[in-house]
């Protein structure tokens, strides 16, 4: 058990190596448009769901 733990931890170290790790400024920069984004879908998607309690309310209300 202690043979594969070893072995894998040593494909682990081996297999991180090899990764492309992004630059600070592509971290950020990636960041900043992740939350643009986010913010622009929920400002949407409360609207829509503003006008269709609005809209369930006239009808039902």
């Amino acid at each position: 058990m202690l043979k594969r733990t070893r072995s894998f931890l040593t494909d682990v170290r081996v297999e991180l190596k090899k990764v492309s790790w992004p630059s600070r400024q592509d971290t950020i920069a990636s960041t900043g448009v992740v939350l643009v984004v986010v913010f622009i879908i929920s400002f949407y998607l409360g609207f829509i769901d503003i006008l269709l309690s609005r809209m369930v309310t006239s009808l039902f209300g």
